[in-house]
């Protein structure tokens, strides 16, 4: 099959794990991270192209091919659908909706501009219809322009958030702590019932939180409190009487789904680096601020659910994410948290500018030409909140 100009044709369809997953990794390596000539970020998804949305409730991969045969994979795109709150301010329960979020779409170079990638998204969010989404969001770094006017222009999307990834690099030595913040582990069931209470209301956090917490990748609850006299009680008690200021988050190992790698680096760049992770090693007294081997395969873990209340809630949620970049050593390259672009938590958080992306941009737009509420809101079209819930299955 060809179109008018005699080009084979792209047809779209479901991703087949016995036939395509040759084809989907030669269009991830296509399409790696990074400036032409320069360094690129690798992603290895272990095998499994379907990685990166398998814990999702629901869940779709779309390639598309050409009709040439042997056929070509020259695209691919991934989605999820879930439940999740909208962050609107209503009487009782929090308010929710189902959506659905786009990641991973990839056209090879040799197929761009041809219309693929606009497909492979109206496919996808016809998938979300058929699943009952009323939204459909994507995240993009806000420098990718064709990302940006493919969604906001020719999909219809609208600019949504603008929350901040914040990266710490994993060193030998250990980090310092704030004194006065006490960290301790919740369990799953007490987590749940304290982010339920707490942050339920919180945009985007997910209906199902009580499968993420328990879920094989995540990695434990933790509780920081700035109260020298605190002590445990239960969760019950602690919710009827907390302390004046404590900070929540959850931590998720990504390098049980995929491996990252910096790839074109120079020797001298290497180098540095190998040598700053050396005197690190041996002096940890030292604190030097070594770079760990990124250019290898490293894992990373990711903070989510963080959340706190009073006036030094800041400083507990530092306490929190020292203790996880702490926990990481010898585990995780990295650790990385994505906090709102009002959260005021987020200016005590430690992390490496040279490693974070100050300002995403996520997108959204409300599904099959939906009217907004009847009294006139619309999600994709609403002012941020302080907060938003950033699910670490769709990282």
């Amino acid at each position: 099959m060809e179109d008018a100009e005699g080009k084979p044709r792209v047809i779209i369809r479901e991703y087949s794990p016995s036939t395509d997953r040759a084809g989907t990794e030669a269009v991830d390596r296509e399409c790696e991270v990074g400036q032409p000539g320069g360094m690129s970020l690798h992603a290895d998804l272990l095998g499994d192209p379907v990685a990166r949305i398998r814990n999702s409730p629901a869940y779709l991969m779309l390639v598309a091919e050409t009709s040439a045969q042997p056929g070509r994979i020259v695209g691919l795109i991934r989605g999820t659908v879930k439940s999740v709150a909208t962050g609107k301010s209503c009487p009782g329960a929090p308010a929710f909706a189902s959506v659905g979020y786009i990641l991973g779409l990839r056209v090879s170079p040799s197929h761009r501009r041809m219309g693929v990638a606009l497909r492979l998204v109206g496919h996808l969010e016809r998938w979300f219809a058929l699943m009952g989404a009323e939204y459909a969001y994507m995240a993009t770094d806000k420098s990718n322009e064709a990302s940006v006017q493919l969604f906001t222009g020719r999909c219809g999307y609208s600019k949504f958030r603008t929350p901040s990834l914040l990266v710490h690099p994993v060193h030998a030595h250990r980090l310092r702590a704030p004194r006065r913040a006490a960290v301790l582990p919740l369990d799953a069931r007490d987590a749940e019932r304290l982010y339920r209470r707490r942050f339920g209301h919180v945009e985007l956090f997910p209906a199902d939180i009580g499968a993420v917490l328990v879920n094989r990748l995540s990695l434990g609850t933790f509780l920081a409190v700035v109260d020298d006299g605190f002590r445990w009680r239960g969760v019950e008690h602690f919710l009827a009487s907390p302390p004046a200021s404590w900070a929540v988050a959850s931590l998720w190992d990504c390098g049980g789904v995929f491996r990252l790698e910096m790839r074109g680096a120079s020797r001298l760049r290497r180098a540095a680096a190998a040598a700053s992770r050396a005197l690190d090693r041996a002096a940890k007294w030292m604190r030097v601020p070594s770079v760990p081997d990124f250019f290898r395969p490293f894992a990373g873990w990711f903070a989510y659910g963080l959340g706190g209340e009073g006036d030094e809630a800041a400083l507990a949620a530092k306490a929190l994410y020292v203790s996880f970049v702490n926990r990481a050593r010898g585990r995780a390259a990295a650790v990385a948290v994505e906090v709102a672009a009002l959260d005021p938590l987020r200016r005590r958080l430690p992390h490496w500018r040279s490693l974070s992306c100050a300002e995403d941009l996520w997108c959204m737009k409300r599904l099959g030409g939906g009217e907004p509420d009847a009294d006139g809101w619309d999600w994709a079209k609403s002012a941020p909140g302080q907060s938003i819930f950033v699910d670490p299955r769709e990282v």
